[in-house]
């Protein structure tokens, strides 16, 4: 059943890539009021499913928006405070507060009174931006308002020339502060990450195609295509061989095609499909389009692509040749449609809620296209293994039903997705399971036969194909109900462990949100961390971390206290905590200015700069969370380092390999 729900869903979960994120971008403009007053406009313009806090955060919550208005009441007066605008105000869970945040563009403005000729005034905004997926540390940018009422941008980054702070080597603050520098870490490591994880891809591409193969759109395609090839060919049984594969050959590149523009998409914007995946209004119109599939696969209505395109692909077919076995081809996967269209769907929404994109796509498409179109060329080749095929009949609507049951069950995996992102608190861990449970029960009692769709044929007798499957489903029907038993160790309900990465997480609840820690010794600091792991011969698991990063939380709730994850973290590894978002002043002698690393300059001033900093200098990445095994020295990165990984086995698998490498080269 989990491989029928992954084939369907391809949810493949984000991992950390060495990427500097920049969601929000902020440009200002002056609007003059009188001679004398003004109104100093900042604007940021965040990406598609990034949020910004408020100004107004209570204690204890996120990082807010601030403001600083340099050399105020010299030359200039502020009339009030930094006014913003209405944005949204929910419910976080892992804060428990209400928090206000701006979505796509938010305005900030300023009133002053000028007392002095002043043409221009500087100023600068920290903030810190969110996803469903990761956080940026809290960013400092210089805003100049020019009263002459030019605008300017903060994509290009200003020096800060009004500190009595000197601009230091980078090589000598990465040791101060550090201990070492990027160019001290080395990895003998070359994991093929995407590699492995395409040819998993393809692989469940490749069981799609075999579903689609049992529908009532295919099946019956198959003896009389591979009729028509070898009665064509007369005499010329090779003939006949070397056309119907021809024919598979073309299948398959039919489904490889239509992936083509995505890579166009890729090739303007590398990060356009994520950023698009993390778009609520896309995940809630993909939660639409499966249960548009669902009610088609139940048989309410048909999903047919245009008539003409048939008619013009069947008039190709008389071409002859490559071109017209190219055009039979192309006629199979229109006519096909309306049952092939519900599991490419799934294949194009899986991709977008992935890492890969494009390419991920490509080998779903390839996969779906070799199974496809193999069988073709089998039967063609060994024609008497035709004799072995069952015939059509009632069983191949059946199994269009049962695909219309897991395309409705992943419906509400998107919705869910919608309501993480945008913080609705509606389909929390409790409706989702009630809702999986309702959707299996009505499988189940539609295998026994106690529920009928429009095109089912009359059941004289269950079959035992059909009873043994329905038992598996009332059993997994039951499996879902053991979800709302209680952890009382952790005081949520017991994970799912078929349901990794599908359903909510248990601790985002209506009865038990969690919000414990685990009791783990953690280092905040990394160079008191480095020596206990040398101290103690023990790898070191860097977490880049914030207080208000939210699947920080869910990593640490949900998966560290997992026993297996949690024995490991316990008794094997030094856990090295940094938060990018701490406000602590750091020490004066480690106040500096140093290089960022997409250019200009920022002013280390508290730990979360500095702890931010690091690993954006030595990782080259901004996000959290972000964990990075490295070996008791600190000077080899063990494996390739990972993002959010809410799939415990994973992640096991993840700390499990780091583990291996180590204890190899102590060897």
């Amino acid at each position: 059943m989990k491989k029928l729900i992954l084939l369907l869903s391809l949810f493949i979960v984000t991992i950390g890539n060495s990427q500097i994120y920049e969601p929000v971008k902020w440009s200002t403009s002056v609007h003059k009021i009188s001679d004398t007053e003004y109104e100093l406009v900042s604007k940021a313009t965040i990406d598609s499913g990034w949020h910004l806090y408020s100004q107004i955060v209570p204690d204890g919550g996120p990082i807010p928006t601030t403001f600083t208005y340099k050399n105020a009441n010299t030359g200039f007066q502020l009339l009030g405070k930094t006014i913003e605008e209405e944005g949204h105000v929910v419910d976080d869970l892992v804060f428990e507060m209400k928090i206000k945040f701006f979505e796509d563009v938010a305005i900030f403005k300023q009133r002053v009174k000028i007392q002095d000729e002043v043409s221009v005034i500087n100023g600068s905004v920290e903030f810190m931006a969110c996803n469903d997926e990761r956080c940026t540390p809290p960013n400092d940018i210089d805003l100049v308002f020019n009263l002459n009422g030019s605008q300017s941008s903060s994509e290009e980054p200003s020096v800060n020339t009004t500190d009595n702070i000197s601009l230091v080597d980078n090589a000598e603050v990465n040791n101060m502060l550090y201990g070492m520098s990027p160019e001290d870490i080395k990895t003998n490591i070359d994991l093929p990450e995407k590699s492995s994880t395409l040819w998993a891809i393809f692989g469940l591409g490749f069981l799609g195609g075999l579903l689609a193969l049992l529908t009532p759109c295919v099946f019956p395609m198959i003896p009389l295509t591979v009729s028509f090839f070898t009665k064509k060919s007369g005499a010329s049984k090779t003939s006949g061989i070397s056309k119907a594969l021809l024919y598979g050959f073309f299948i398959f590149a039919v489904y490889v095609i239509l992936s083509v523009p995505f890579h166009l998409l890729d090739s303007v914007n590398p990060d356009i499909l994520n950023d698009i995946s993390t778009n609520i209004w896309l995940n809630i119109i993909f939660f639409a389009i499966f249960v548009f599939f669902a009610f088609s696969f139940f048989g309410y209505y048909e999903l047919t692509l245009p008539a003409s395109w048939t008619n013009k692909t069947t008039r190709g077919e008389n071409a002859g040749g490559l071109i017209g076995i190219f055009f039979m081809a192309l006629t199979l996967a229109i006519v096909s449609f309306s049952c092939t269209g519900p599991i490419l769907g799934s294949l194009l929404a899986g991709s977008l809620t992935a890492d890969g994109g494009a390419w991920q796509l490509t080998a779903g498409m390839a996969g779906f296209g070799v199974s496809l179109g193999l069988p073709f060329a089998l039967f063609a080749m060994f024609p008497n293994m035709m004799n072995a095929l069952p015939k059509s009949g009632g069983w191949l609507n059946t199994t269009k039903v049962v695909l219309g049951f897991l395309e409705l069950a992943l419906a509400f995996k998107f919705l869910s997705n919608a309501d993480l992102v945008a913080h609705w608190g509606i389909l929390k861990i409790e409706p989702f399971l009630i809702i999986w449970i309702i959707i299996f029960g009505g499988l189940a009692l539609y295998l026994f036969g106690k529920i009928k769709f429009p095109h089912d044929s009359p059941i004289k007798k269950l079959s035992f194909s059909r009873i043994s499957l329905g038992i598996l489903v009332a059993a997994f029907t039951i499996y879902l109900g053991t979800g709302f038993r209680v952890n009382k160790e952790t005081n949520t309900y017991h994970s799912l462990k078929l349901l990794s990465g599908l359903a909510p997480p248990v601790t985002y609840s209506f009865f038990f949100p969690n919000i414990s820690t685990n009791n783990l010794k953690i280092f905040k600091d990394f160079k008191e961390g480095l020596a206990y792991a040398k101290e103690v011969n023990k790898p070191i698991m860097l977490d880049f971390t914030g207080y208000a990063c939210v699947n920080c939380r869910k990593m640490e709730e949900h998966v560290w206290s997992e026993k297996k994850i949690d024995d490991i973290l316990r008794n094997d590894y030094v856990l090295i905590s940094l938060y990018v978002d701490d406000k602590k002043e750091l020490p004066e002698n480690e106040q500096v200015l140093v290089n960022r690393i997409n250019g200009g300059t920022r002013k280390l001033e508290n730990y979360g700069h500095k702890w931010a900093n690091f690993q954006t200098q030595f990782f080259q990445t901004n996000s959290q969370p972000f964990y990075v095994l490295l070996n008791s020295e600190g000077t080899e990165i063990l494996n390739q380092p990972v993002g959010y990984t809410p799939d415990e086995n994973e992640y096991a698998t993840f700390l499990e390999e780091g583990l291996e490498v180590y204890n190899q080269s102590q060897k």
